[in-house]
Parts: structure tokens; sequence; C-alpha cells
């Protein structure tokens, strides 16, 4: 029998406004990456169960899309003031199941709140619009209405602020939602589905289940209750669902898949501001962030300084448990993480890199990995391909602005990117000319609850963050009347 830790209690379903055990259920264990042991143990849906929360969501938008927009968002702001009060609870289940440390765990619970709060006020602002006819005694009106059940699917990385932009979107716009969260991090997306029940959310307005990945998300694709998928996560998966709500009635969808984001240093940077902001980014929760700054092409004049002082930065994380206070690196998701990244490591040198920090797994238990730093990378390498999604940068240098630009667009993902220049010239250039959803210059703050979150090519389509990210939960409708 699996052992439960008591600081991360039980697992549950939530359909139609019911908290379901495991009793009856198949189950499976969630595993503490940190130590690789059980800490608790998740029910799966059954099919069942997914046909009922389906149908909880199509009967509760009968409803909730008629209650008014400023009653909808007073919920979200209950549930906000929730996940605040209760923010070192989330945190610590979320560094439970998740690895991250607990500071960064807990500040991800705030983030989600404030979430809530941006996206209730957004609500109550998907205004229509009067157009001036050309016939007199008639009028043209144009509406936005919320599209209907929706089902969502998140990873593991952002356990909660990636499922409360989702969530909050949808119930703000007037829509109900199937969500299946991922099987390593369910906890976190049931704090944020008991904040919103205890806010006194309708029941059926909000449903969260799990079980086999595969299984899921073609039942609930396939309802005929579900007008909408959403995801984030891997390309390669995206394009699968995609394909299935093509399959299933051309289903309107909202794709946030994989990117690779460059990072472009140009001689006249700010070399020491570039390594503190790009330091944090790179090796917050150990490098699993899709917008995670990944490929460094920096100008040859300072690239061997930048270098320098980016592996003095990264030699200072303390790698650990994310429930240790001294710990600012946590363990990768899982086992297969540190597979990937040997793989790379390996890959890269064999082609000519130099490996210049870390390269290895650390410990013998838990799936840590030390940060590492590659130079001199050549494209031929598996890593300036592929997303590595962990704790490894790697730098390539260049010597003009057409090259690096040339680079940084080379991929067929377009999800972040950044760039260092003090010259506006080139930075006006690089606006104009990188292919990504999001360009941060001489920062990394591309990502608050005011902006759209998306990215181009295979990164995907469609926004979520912002106005723009309410877009993907209305419908628009024209009214002629005379």
């Amino acid at each position: 029998m699996t052992k439960i830790d008591d600081r991360y209690g039980a697992l549950q379903l939530f359909i139609a406004g019911e908290w379901l055990g495991a009793e009856g259920r198949v189950t499976e264990p969630v595993l503490n990456p940190a130590t690789g042991e059980p800490v608790g143990l998740l029910p799966h849906a059954s099919a069942a169960d997914l046909d009922r929360a389906t149908a909880a969501a199509e009967t509760a938008f009968a409803s909730w899309r008629r209650v008014p927009a400023y009653d909808r968002a007073m919920i979200l702001r209950k549930a906000a003031n929730l996940l605040r009060e209760r923010a070192d609870h989330i945190g610590r289940r979320m560094t439970l199941e998740q690895g991250k440390p607990f500071a960064e765990a807990r500040m991800e619970a705030l983030i989600s709140a404030d979430i809530f709060d941006y996206t209730a006020d957004e609500g109550r602002r998907t205004y229509g619009r009067i157009v001036p006819a050309r016939v007199p005694g008639m009028r043209w009106m144009v509406t936005r209405e919320p599209v209907g059940p929706v089902a969502a699917f998140t990873p593991w990385n952002f356990p909660a602020v990636i499922p409360a932009r989702k969530i909050s979107a949808a119930l703000a716009t007037g829509c109900t939602m199937v969500i299946k969260p991922s099987e390593e991090t369910p906890a976190s997306v049931m704090e944020l589905a008991r904040a919103l029940d205890d806010a006194g959310l309708p029941k059926g307005v909000l449903n969260v289940v799990y079980g086999v990945p595969g299984e899921v998300s073609e039942r609930l694709i396939a309802a005929p209750e579900i007008r909408k998928i959403t995801f984030t996560g891997s390309t390669s998966v995206g394009q699968q669902l995609a394909i299935l709500a093509a399959k299933a009635g051309v289903k309107r969808a909202t794709m946030e898949l994989g990117g690779h984001a460059p990072v472009m240093i140009f001689a006249d940077a700010d070399v020491d501001a570039a390594v503190q902001a790009l330091a944090g980014a790179k090796f917050r929760n150990a490098g699993q962030i899709c917008i995670a700054p990944t490929r460094f092409y920096i100008h040859e004049a300072v690239h061997d300084r930048f270098v320098e002082g980016f592996a003095a930065a990264a030699e200072k994380l303390k790698v650990g448990d994310g429930m240790d206070p001294a710990t600012t690196m946590g363990p990768l998701a899982n086992p297969r993480r540190i597979t990937a990244m040997q793989a790379l490591v390996e890959d890269a040198v064999n082609h000519g890199a130099s490996l210049r920090l870390g390269g290895e797994a650390l410990g013998n238990r838990g799936n840590f990995f030390a940060p590492t730093i590659l130079t001199d990378v050549p494209d031929t390498a598996r890593i300036m391909n592929e997303e590595p999604f962990g704790p490894i940068a790697v730098t390539a240098r260049f010597q003009s602005l057409d090259e690096v630009i040339h680079q940084a667009n080379r991929l067929p993902f377009g999800l972040a990117s950044y760039a260092f220049t003090r010259d506006s010239a080139t930075a006006q250039a690089l606006s104009d000319r990188v292919e990504a959803g999001m360009l941060g210059i001489n920062n990394t703050m591309i990502n608050m609850p005011e902006t759209p979150f998306g990215g181009v090519k295979q990164s995907g389509y469609g926004s979520e963050g912002g106005t723009e990210g309410m877009d993907a939960y209305l419908v628009t409708k024209t009214i002629s009347q005379s």
C-alpha cells in the first residue's frame, strides 16, 4: 500500500461539485522528485466519471453563461483571496510533487491569485459594439458570447499558474471547463478548484479529472458537449490533440507549445546586467520552462566575459530538496529528464562543444542535475535544435546583426526570445525581424497577467493572458435588427 506523506494530503477528483476519492478507482502513486518516494495516491477517472464531468459542464453552462460578468468576477476575486491565504499550504504541496524550491512554489500560488484577479476584471470588459447601419431604421450590433464547455490539458512544470490562466479566462467569460492536469502534479490544480468551490462556484462549472493521458484526452475531445480545447505542452502532443479536435467537429483550439528561446547579446550590451537577468531566468524551476533562455548567441567581443560571469552565477546555486530553505534550484521532474540531459550533453561534446560547467547528475537519489554550460556549440548538435527543458545553457559566437537574427529564426519554434543591447536601432531591428510571440529586450520579464502569452510557427497559436487571452473563449455574433 502506498504511503501518503502527511504534508501532502489526499488527492481527489472534482466532478459536478463533488470531491471523489480513490475508492473503487484505478490509482497511481505521485512521486516526490527530490526523493523518488511516493507522497500520495492519485485516483483515475473512469469512463463514467469523464462522461459525468462533460455532462456536468454542459448542464452548468446553460446557467453560468447567464450569470452577470460582475458576479462571475466576484467569485474569481474571492477565490484569489483564498489562494493568497493558503499560499504556504499550496506551496508545500507543489514542492512535494514538482520539486521547485518552496519560495518559488509559494510565489506561484500568489501569481495564480493575481491571474484570477486580473482575469476577473477583464471578464467584465468583453465588449461588443454598434456598427453604423447603411439602411435607416436598422441597427447592426456585434456581441461576444462564451464558446461553451472547454476541455483543458496542462503540464507539470507550472502546475498552478498555467491552469490558472485557462480556468480563470474560461470562467470569467461564462464558459465551463473540464481540466485534466498532469498526473505528476495533481494537487496544485486541486487547490485552485478548492478555492473556487469555497468561493461559491456553482456545481459543474469546473471539473478536475485525471487518468491515462491519451485515453482521457481522446474521450474528452470527442465528447459532443466539449466545444473548445486548450493545451499547454510539447509540440508533438499538441499536433495530435489538434488533429483530434479537427476530427471531432472542427473544435476551436488554443495551443501553447514548445520553444527553444534564443538570447542575443551584442557587443554594446551591459554584460553584468545580462548575466544577472539571464542566470535567474535560465535556472529557475531547474530550466523546466518553455520560455527559458537556452541558445545564447553572444557577440565574439564579449563572449568569454559573459561566459565567465554566467558560470560564476551558476556555481553559486544550491541544488537540493525544494523543502530545504537553502535550496535555490530543485530537482528535475522525473528520471526521464536526467537521461535526456545526459544524452544532450554527450552529443554536444561529441560535436565539438566545450563543457564549461556541470554536465552530470548529482547525488544517488532524486532527479538532480547540475547547472550546466556548454560553449561554442555547433548547429549540428542536437541541443541546438531540440528544446532541452532543463538546466543547460549553450553558447555560440556571432559577428553581425543579420547573422544572429538568422540564427534566432532558424528553428521552427517561435515562443520566447531575448536580446541585450544599448543601441536603439538594433533594438528596433530585433523588434521588427525576430520571429517570436514574445521578445524581451534588456530584461526577461515577458510574462505577466496583463500581457499575452503565446508563440508562432510550431510554438502554437492563440494567446493566454492579457486582453487577448479572453478571445479564445468567446465567439462573435453579428445581429442585424430593424
